[in-house]
């Protein structure tokens, strides 16, 4: 695949992956075409060598895995993690708020969102709905309403004539989305809204009622690329769908030859800290069974790498100085290796030096990011992985601006260069590490 398909593909990716059960959704559809065969975590697995398998958890995170020619145990797997959640409003359980004739949706904000930018945008709403259908079951289905069905509207300048200087958000009272013009005298049930929705999407359920939800607002503005020579990417979500794409694209190109494995987790950006979550027993649970016993995870796990991609901070030429001096990664500068003394990151000298000879074999240049030593620093998936598993970690990422707003920006090749690096890391055939 080349560098403009790529795009293309992530573009298509972004814009269908508007939550994270449609993220995992989207990437399980690829690992099908792919070849991939499906695995139920409760029942016996039969993997057999150059087998492609792939499951999901809770509908939100996925682990694909590929059993290489050789003893996995020997040669220890090659791993590359993400995470499918990104920073966004959900609907409360009883979200209805009438006033003044217009219906509202009480939102909590998800994850460490930037909230200015999502006024006066054009939202939609999307996500898993439970029901019970007729016969008493209880089942769950993915929406999208793919429309803009919402705003938040900005209070006008001349009703706040300081909102430029020190206009503040209460996350409580200022950002719940405008849905509908309502009178008085009719009832606000957005449970009844869901319910024509799921009628209309699948009408073989036979829905008898909502139960409950977890629902989210998205900008539906698709994902673009932009720049006098089309040199960035906008989009939602690129924090950090663009690290799943690139991983599963990786991984669906790679030979096969050594044993690989992917895993997108839910719920980095609130801790981690769940069933489905890189916090969470799931990869723990497959490498174990993968491994059979105790001893051979232990070969397994140190004779493995895993590599976290999580999208950097890029330098912004307006606010340069929130940078350290030596290390601003640019735009279209190639992948960033972040590094941080108090294992915020958790890089070492031995995995960023094994991804630099890998990135000089694909002649793709790579960048370092270290945040100011007066300023705190952000954490990923990458120490709690190896803190849980015990095996070397790498964390990387792709530079990008606007992180955690609504609307982020990436460089058009930096994902593309990024794809190729870990396409050769699947491949890598040698011993990882030297005794």
């Amino acid at each position: 695949m080349k560098q403009d398909e790529f795009n293309q593909q992530l573009c298509s990716f972004l814009k269908a992956s508007t939550t994270p059960f449609h993220a995992v959704a989207e990437m399980a559809k690829r690992l099908l075409t792919a070849g991939y065969t499906p695995l139920a975590e409760d029942a016996t697995w039969n993997i057999e060598a150059g087998g492609r398998y792939f499951l999901t958890r809770n509908g939100s995170s996925i682990v694909a895995f590929g059993a290489g020619q050789d003893s996995l145990v020997m040669d220890g797997v090659r791993m590359v993690g993400a995470h499918t959640d990104s920073p966004c409003l959900m609907v409360k359980p009883n979200p209805e708020v009438l006033r003044h004739g217009l219906l509202q949706v009480g939102v909590e904000v998800y994850g460490g969102a930037l909230l200015n930018p999502w006024f006066d945008r054009d939202l939609s709403l999307a996500g898993r709905i439970s029901f019970q259908s007729k016969d008493g079951q209880l089942r769950s289905e993915l929406v999208d309403f793919h429309d803009a069905i919402a705003t938040i509207p900005s209070l006008a300048i001349h009703l706040d004539r300081g909102a430029n200087k020190n206009r503040k958000i209460n996350p409580q009272k200022d950002i719940l989305p405008v849905i509908c013009h309502t009178a008085a005298s009719e009832k606000a049930d957005l449970r009844e809204l869901l319910h024509a929705r799921l009628q209309q999407e699948y009408p073989e359920a036979n829905v008898e009622r909502v139960l409950d939800y977890e629902l989210s607002f998205y900008d539906t503005q698709p994902p673009a690329l932009i720049g006098l020579k089309r040199e960035f990417i906008a989009s939602a979500r690129l924090d950090n769908l663009l690290s799943c794409f690139t991983g599963l694209q990786a991984m669906i190109e790679s030979d096969g030859a050594a044993s690989t494995l992917l895993i997108c987790s839910d719920h980095e950006e609130v801790g981690s800290t769940s069933a489905a979550g890189a916090g969470g027993p799931l990869l723990m649970s497959v490498l174990n069974r993968l491994a059979g016993d105790n001893t051979s995870y232990a070969a397994l796990a140190e004779r493995s790498m895993m590599i976290s991609t999580d999208n950097a901070h890029a330098i912004h030429p307006n606010f340069s100085a929130s940078h350290d001096e030596n290390h601003g990664p640019l735009l279209n500068g190639g992948p960033v290796i972040k590094v941080n003394a108090s294992q915020r990151y958790a890089t070492n000298s031995e995995t960023s030096g094994l991804f630099r000879i890998l990135a000089a074999l694909e002649d793709v240049p790579v960048q370092s990011f270290v945040v100011r030593s007066d300023m705190s620093c952000g954490s990923t998936i990458g120490p709690i992985t190896a803190g849980n598993t015990g095996i070397r970690t790498l964390d990387i990422g792709v530079p990008t601006l606007g992180m955690h707003s609504i609307r982020e920006m990436a460089g058009s090749r930096d994902a593309w260069d990024l794809c190729r690096v870990l396409r050769r890391y699947y491949n890598h055939r040698k011993a990882l590490w030297t005794a």
